[in-house]
């Protein structure tokens, strides 16, 4: 028969950012708890508000599984001497294992005899097992814990009560001293201490006492009340669902509501408006079905529906204060033209080992222009990049992003329109903080996306030559974030990018121009190379591309970005075809061979030829090697291919390592010749082909 066990902790309000990350791990931590135990289990239930933590677990065994298992100890010679007397390794081995020397036998194992006991471990009542997972609870970890009151200890939050139920039965445990029962705690303000009679109660229970201890419940309420308000006044409600999960952990019994604000505040632009009511206050926005921002807010009150009008008020008193913040900043700063504000970013620190946002900003218009001329980008495009360029951090010293910082970008692209930018070259403001996540939006315009690219560039490059480098887990600056970001963006816009001789060239051009650029860049090709590459591995995981294919693109000769996603594209389409197999081999033994070769000049002499594998194999190779530079990859690959049945040939035929130094050194000049078209391809010789 199976059991049901709740445990329920509770405490002092948990920050809502915390509560959902908690509450997994906490799972995770009593999974592992029961496995380790041998405690076999259907389901674990989780439950959370910001006053408790609660999990629950079903068709829980009664006990432990037993452990039955034949445990090996000491080889006989030296377990027993020749008189047949145990030895002090045999008699700790038998204590050790809870047995006697007389449960002791002898058994075969690779030739030679060794002692052997029947171990028997009764599994132990699921009621005594339990009891340590307090320790569990101890284990978890948060961003930042406390002290409180004289005890040494640290947790989230002070702990208050504590719940363990097996089915009815309460089991004795102890946290925090904090003696375990059934008493549970209702709302702060509309319920009160409460009895929890069995496990399976435990939502009715609290329910009863106004809490809805059911996150996912919580929140499908939240979502139908908007959506009910949303219906009855024909407007758009969009549930923000970061926003979303924040409210929903602030509250234990939600119900949302309407507010209103004056029309006056309607001349800010709508994303300052809207930024201040989710930022500040939690409130969704209210807009029309033309995507209006309207005079309404959606709150959420962590109570029920008793006097809500006086509580929509209040929210509103509280919201107002804000918005004539905001419409004062935003009124302040359009009275400042943008040359203004850049100039005082000659006096803001971007760090102070590389110089200032100025100084950032000036090296950031140079790189654009080096990477525009790369991709493409049209005369016209080139430029608005630089007009955007040498104002686009603009909006950090506004009165606007010091209050809201999250607008930055937003802002810069909203205050360029005001002051007769034009939309591209205010949109590349905006966009040349994308993305902002792993997963984040990718900038929409060409003119965004190299500003973007340029900004994060400068970033690693400046940061590397100061030695501020990713160390393990701990990366300050994001620096991990602003490589990937540049990766996405190129594979999105699948722009050549042949990342070493940009980087040359781009340390070349500010080294020769240090007072305008501000430093001085030393050393940084080969971290930021494998940096990158290391991002790119992320990049294809995240693809499903299989580990081999990942290791032979990344650790090639090949250093275009862009053409690391198409080969890993073609390799991965490729390998489950009949040829790859035979060509993989082929050119990586040809690879091997050529790590052979020292101090050659890499000329090939038709004249030391000794059989026709060797002229067919050179003679295919030279035409392949004519027209690779008019070859796409695809092809690239097909012609290598090609080579395969010559490949063979060559090596039934031709003995590379003879004795005759030119002519060895001259098949092996042969050779590494291919190789370096197959390794500026992949490194062929990394792939798994079984």
């Amino acid at each position: 028969m199976t059991k049901q066990f709740l445990m329920e902790i509770g405490l002092e309000e948990v920050p809502a950012h915390i509560v959902t990350p908690s509450m997994k791990q906490l799972v995770e931590k009593v999974t592992t708890f029961l496995a380790d135990n041998r405690l076999s289990y259907s389901t674990i239930e989780s439950f959370s508000t910001p006053r408790r933590f609660a999990i629950r677990i079903n068709d829980l065994a009664e006990k432990q599984e037993n452990i039955e298992e034949i445990a090996k100890g000491p080889a006989k010679r030296i377990a027993q001497n020749d008189a047949g007397e145990w030895s002090k390794a045999a008699i700790g081995f038998a204590r050790g294992q809870q047995a006697s020397v007389e449960d002791l036998f002898f058994q075969e194992f690779n030739g030679e005899d060794y002692v052997y006991v029947n171990k028997f471990i009764e599994g132990k009542p699921v009621e005594d097992v339990l009891v340590d997972l307090t320790d569990v609870v101890k284990s978890l970890t948060f961003p930042v814990s406390m002290h409180w009151a004289n005890y040494s200890y640290k947790f989230i939050r002070p702990v208050h009560w504590l719940v363990a139920l097996l089915d009815e039965e309460v089991i004795p445990m102890s946290l925090f001293d904090v003696t375990s029962g059934r008493v549970s705690r209702g709302h702060r303000f509309l319920g009160e201490d409460t009895d929890i009679q069995s496990s399976a109660s435990y939502e009715t229970d609290l329910a009863a006492q106004c809490v809805v201890v059911n996150a996912d419940t919580r929140k499908e309420m939240i979502v139908s009340q908007i959506k009910e308000i949303e219906t009855s006044n024909g407007w758009v409600i969009p549930v923000d669902e970061d926003l979303l999960e924040e409210v929903n952990n602030l509250v234990e019994y939600p119900t949302a509501f309407v507010g209103d604000f004056e029309e006056q505040y309607l001349s800010v632009p709508s994303e300052i408006l809207i930024t201040s009511m989710k930022e500040h206050q939690r409130y969704f926005e209210v807009l029309t079905k033309e995507n209006q921002l309207l005079n309404h807010f959606i709150g959420v009150r962590n109570g029920n529906k008793e006097h809500i009008e006086n509580v929509a008020k209040g929210n509103a008193k509280v919201l107002k204060a804000r918005l004539e913040d905001a419409e004062f900043f935003y009124q302040e700063d359009i009275k400042v033209s943008i040359d203004t504000y850049v100039e005082k970013l000659k006096h803001v620190t971007f760090h102070e080992k590389i110089g200032s946002i100025y100084e950032k900003m000036q090296r950031v218009s140079a790189i654009a222009q080096i990477i525009a001329k790369e991709v493409g980008l049209t005369e016209q495009e080139q430029q608005e990049l630089k007009e955007a360029s040498h104002i686009y951090k603009f909006d950090l010293v506004t009165l606007m992003v010091d209050e809201f910082p999250e607008l930055q970008g937003v802002i810069g692209e909203k205050y360029a329109l005001l002051q007769g930018k034009s939309e591209a070259v205010a949109k590349a403001i905006k966009e040349h903080y994308l993305p902002k996540s792993s997963d984040g939006d990718l900038p929409e315009s060409s003119i965004g996306a190299v500003l973007a690219i340029a900004d994060k560039l400068d970033t690693l490059m400046t940061f590397f030559s100061v030695g501020l480098t990713p160390k393990g887990s701990n990366d300050p600056y994001a620096l991990r974030r602003q490589a990937y970001g540049i990766i996405r963006i190129i594979e999105n816009k699948g722009w050549a990018f042949p990342i070493n001789r940009l980087h040359n060239e781009i340390e070349a051009m500010i080294n020769t121009n240090e007072s305008l650029f501000g430093i001085h860049l030393e050393g940084t090709e080969q971290p930021i190379d494998t940096f990158l590459k290391g991002r790119m591995k992320q990049w294809f995981n995240g693809k499903a591309i299989r580990h081999d294919i990942i290791e032979a693109v990344v650790e090639s000769d090949q250093s275009d970005l862009n053409q690391m996603f198409e080969i890993a594209t073609i390799l991965r389409d490729n390998a489950a075809t009949v040829e790859f197999k035979p060509t993989v081999e082929s050119l990586t033994r040809v690879i091997n061979l050529a790590e052979k070769l020292e101090n050659s000049s890499n000329a090939v002499d038709p004249d030391l030829f000794e059989n026709e594998a060797e002229k067919n194999l050179h003679k295919a190779f030279n035409d392949i090697k004519a027209s690779a530079n008019e070859l796409t990859l695809t092809e690239n690959f097909n012609a290598l291919k090609a080579l395969n049945p010559l490949i063979e040939a060559y090596f039934e035929n031709t003995m590379v390592m003879v004795e005759d130094e030119n002519v060895r050194n001259n098949r092996l000049n042969q050779l590494t010749e291919i190789a370096k078209m197959a390794l500026s391809f992949a490194s062929l010789d990394k792939l798994i082909v079984k």
